[in-house]
């Protein structure tokens, strides 16, 4: 689709299919995130949110009847990341599937002699390269306290991490950052979060970012817009890197917050 094309389709979407007021301001009291964002943010995070609903397919799956409640927070959600990069950043792949709860994921793999092995994963959130989101609806339900869980903001995030062809921790950096700063930030927080892990210390964020540089990047994103503090007094210099990134400084809305930090007790992908 041409650009101009792209944006008469949109422009006729949010006059005609905007999602309905009500329906929207039930969301935004629903989600602590949200609430804390100015009344010019929440507006523009609709029109965004408006556009991912008619843009993707939710699939509801074991059951779970997907309407407009659900399809509405997931895309509210989602788009906090793009609110001020565009919903362009999600191109791409056109499939969010939500289960009623956790789920397992069945991946092969290959070991060091060309053997290929099958696993088995209990997880409540997937993000595939080039295709679906897979989320969890029990989880995204459970996830509305500001405690550094947020399995819509994880899941999302690994979708722009893989704009560069894999979720390696390195989303494509816009013009005027630095691969060097942005590699040395994260190197850093990874080796210091690494040894506080091995000496049995409390963690920035949660372990299961130690599983790889892409689930570090999408744990640290989950704390960078529900738990800013944490992640400015813990990793300044990630914190800077997320805000250069994603144009957005989480500190500044803030303050007013009850945040609580709450460990992770089951994996994401």
């Amino acid at each position: 689709m041409t650009g101009w094309l792209r944006r008469w389709r949109r422009k006729r979407i949010l006059a005609q299919k905007r999602i309905p007021e009500r329906l929207w301001q039930e969301v935004i009291a629903a989600q602590p995130l949200l609430m804390r964002m100015s009344v010019p943010a929440q507006q523009q995070l609709h029109e965004l949110a408006t556009l991912l609903v008619a843009e993707k397919r939710f699939y509801g799956i074991a059951g779970l009847q997907v309407g407009p409640w659900q399809t509405t927070t997931i895309a509210a959600l989602g788009c906090v990341p793009v609110l001020e990069l565009g919903l362009d950043w999600y191109r791409g792949w056109c499939s969010i599937v939500i289960y009623p709860g956790g789920f397992r994921a069945r991946h092969a793999y290959p070991d060091d002699a060309g053997v290929i092995h099958e696993q088995v994963t209990e997880l409540i959130g997937e993000a595939w390269d080039g295709g679906p989101l897979v989320l969890s609806w029990e989880d995204i339900q459970g996830g509305v306290r500001l405690d550094g869980y947020n399995v819509v903001l994880h899941e999302f995030a690994h979708k722009l991490d893989m704009r560069n062809g894999v979720a390696n921790g390195m989303p494509p950096l816009h013009r005027g950052m630095s691969r060097r700063d942005w590699t040395r930030a994260f190197t850093n927080a990874w080796n210091q979060a690494q040894a506080a892990a091995a000496a049995g210390e409390e963690l920035v964020l949660d372990r299961y970012a130690l599983e790889s540089p892409g689930e570090f990047f999408a744990v640290a994103c989950e704390v960078f817009f529900e738990l800013p503090e944490r992640l400015c007094a813990g990793y300044p210099a990630v914190y800077e890197q997320l805000r250069r990134f994603f144009r957005q400084d989480p500190l500044q809305r803030s303050s007013s917050s009850q945040a609580i930090y709450r460990p992770l007790t089951t994996e994401r992908n």
